[in-house]
């Protein structure tokens, strides 16, 4: 086997960053347009094979099930779609959280949650956010953060003012209510709450997640298109946007510049990274590097295979354990 040469020495003053980040820059291959051979990092619980493409309607019945077995590909996101129940109450269910991963075989329940009782007669309801007479229509790559920050209100009030959470997912037609900033205040969710993050991601590496995610949006890529892109980065720099890596290896999917994918200043642009990433005709490479999107027949490839047929990793088995986690971020923060 041939010996791999060591990383470089960290420049002086670069941060430090935890074991588990460097461990993410993988040895290059040398072959033409690859990206970043991604490292070893420590080995996760074993995690489910590619969803199965959803879009069958789901048939009726008459007594609803109450539980499902889980079967190979699943994930609780699509369980919860298919059966008509909100990601978060499958969750809150089964005493999981938006990380967690399940297995084949694994029974799970799928009764809601109960509705919260009625308050006490002696307890008067707070009043009803007064409608601000403002809409907005979700549009392709839109987010509720964005929408929030565009009408200049918080997260939270949005939600609130459409029965949403931050598990929610919007959708592209959908009729959003915009609570005024004065009705914000007056049923106590604060103006100024902060951005959201996802599980397992702290604000850095979530702001990177909802720009991959929007530029994803953008492009019309799927959600899956759009997991694959945050495990990708997730892999290479810990969904950071880093100026160093294994020899020329720089950025959120680590693309080398001696192998094309840039000069050194574009590829640390991070929504240019994310676009050559994703690839098509709006690829700002253009025919110069293969993105996702000009892989043949990518839909249906595994999840770790898709990410290796664009970044040629050295270890194209390290994608796989990001799957389950992306799809909650999407859950999340899309």
């Amino acid at each position: 086997m041939r010996r791999l040469p060591p990383l470089p020495a960290r420049p002086r003053g670069l941060t430090v960053w935890p074991a588990a980040v460097a461990g993410t820059i993988a040895l290059a291959l040398s072959g033409e347009n690859a990206a970043h051979a991604a490292p070893p990092s420590p080995a996760l619980s074993a995690v489910p094979p590619a969803p199965a493409t959803l879009g069958s309607p789901v048939l009726a019945s008459a007594a609803p099930p109450v539980s499902y077995t889980v079967q190979p590909g699943d994930t609780v996101w699509a369980i919860a779609r298919a059966h008509g129940l909100d990601t978060a109450a499958v969750l809150a269910a089964n005493g999981l959280e938006a990380g967690s991963i399940i297995r084949p075989g694994q029974v799970l329940a799928l009764v809601p949650a109960a509705p919260a009782p009625p308050p006490a007669a002696t307890t008067e309801a707070p009043p009803a956010p007064a409608p601000s007479g403002r809409t907005h229509e979700v549009r392709p790559g839109d987010t509720v953060s964005a929408i929030a920050a565009a009408n200049g209100v918080s997260i939270d009030a949005v939600l609130a003012a459409n029965g949403l959470t931050r598990a929610s997912i919007i959708y592209p037609g959908e009729t959003l209510q915009i609570p005024s900033a004065e009705s914000a205040a007056a049923t106590g969710v604060a103006a100024s709450a902060g951005p959201a993050t996802a599980p397992g991601l702290d604000a850095e590496q979530a702001d990177n997640a909802r720009l991959i995610i929007r530029i994803g949006r953008e492009l019309g890529v799927s959600d899956r298109g759009i997991a694959i892109a945050l495990g990708t980065a997730m892999q290479e720099s810990w969904l950071r946007n880093l100026d160093w890596g294994d020899r020329d290896s720089l950025g959120l999917f680590q693309q080398r510049p001696s192998s094309g994918w840039g000069a050194p200043d574009q590829i640390l642009d991070r929504e240019r990274a994310t676009r050559v990433f994703y690839g098509g005709s709006g690829d700002p490479n253009g025919s110069a590097t293969r993105g996702l999107l000009d892989i043949p027949g990518w839909e249906g490839m595994a999840y770790a295979d898709a990410a290796q047929a664009v970044q040629i990793s050295a270890y194209p088995d390290r994608y796989a354990q990001w799957e389950s986690p992306a799809t909650a971020w999407i859950a999340v923060l899309g």
